[in-house]
């Protein structure tokens, strides 16, 4: 049993928005989310999230081309943790983002790097690990 589980449910539009909005994504008919987010978090991640909102179905990115796109060359690590501290994956696509050599690197969701390898095939991008 887990914490709560004893309390009714109450349901929320939001929710019942983003869970079938993920059902259609992972049916493959749905390439954009528009699910309304509120993201709570330092101005530099709330910037790299804004960011990732942008990148399109199907694109990759470098987390060294994020930095570059936001003013902060250099700051790969940072962006990286960021990345990592998204509070909504696949809504906000972070698994969209590869090392600056196009290796795949952790992720945050699921099994970590075969859930990101999954997503990335998902959207038709087939790399290696």
């Amino acid at each position: 049993m887990l914490p709560h589980d004893d309390l009714p449910e109450n349901r929320d539009a939001v929710l019942e928005k983003a869970a079938l909005q993920l059902d259609e994504y992972f049916a493959g008919t749905r390439r954009e989310f528009d699910v309304p987010v509120h993201l709570i978090g330092t101005p530099f991640r709330t910037a790299v999230w804004e960011r990732l909102t942008a990148l399109e179905y199907g694109t990759l990115t470098t987390y060294g081309e994020l930095g570059l796109s936001l003013g902060h060359p250099g700051y790969g690590r940072a962006i990286g943790g960021a990345v990592g501290a998204n509070p909504v994956p696949i809504i906000i696509g972070c698994h969209r983002v590869l090392s600056s050599s196009g290796k795949i690197t952790g992720y945050s969701g699921g099994e970590g790097i075969p859930t990101k390898l999954w997503l990335l095939e998902h959207e038709g991008i087939t790399l290696a690990a």
